[in-house]
């Protein structure tokens, strides 16, 4: 079976990559999430199938200036975890905390497949913008969005 890292912050990226999990059984998969509360539970659910990194979102002045640390500690914490896995493809639906494991990704062989946010209708994530740039295949979500990546294939909703 095919080894396949799947990727996603917590919130709405967290919960549109779930919505792929029908094709978690075909493949040799491992999730990566932040550690949240609730976030736990997924433990029980996917066992040793699922690895965690750092929360990384700021909501204020002073979490702003923790966040390039956070952000360098999940950097490393994403190259163990790609050493220990060693996919073949990833899959991630953003934002953040994936950016740094698509590029780890790519530089080390990995095919990247990227899905911009069902929330995004008319402008570019972050991290999508950077991905876009190297991923093998990068999937929009609303046509709209094919003009702002216009090598992007449109796959409609996952919901």
């Amino acid at each position: 079976m095919k080894k396949v890292l799947f990727i996603a912050s917590t919130g709405g990226h967290l919960t549109e990559l779930l919505m792929l999990k029908d094709m978690f059984n075909k493949y040799d998969y491992h999730i990566v999430t932040e550690k949240t509360k609730d976030n736990l539970i997924l433990k029980n659910k996917y066992n040793k199938h699922i690895s965690f990194l750092i929360p990384g979102t700021y909501t204020n002045k002073s979490a702003k200036i923790i966040y390039p640390f956070k952000l360098l500690l999940n950097t490393i914490k994403s190259l163990i975890i790609y050493i220990k896995i060693n996919p073949k493809y990833i899959i991630s639906t953003g934002a953040h905390t994936a950016g740094p494991m698509c590029l780890i990704g790519h530089l080390l062989g990995s095919k990247i497949i990227f899905i911009e946010t069902f929330a995004n209708t008319n402008t570019k994530s972050k991290t999508g913008n950077i991905v876009y740039k190297f991923a093998d295949l990068f999937i929009v979500q609303w046509e709209s969005m094919l003009d702002l990546y216009p090598n992007a294939i449109y796959g409609g909703w996952i919901f």
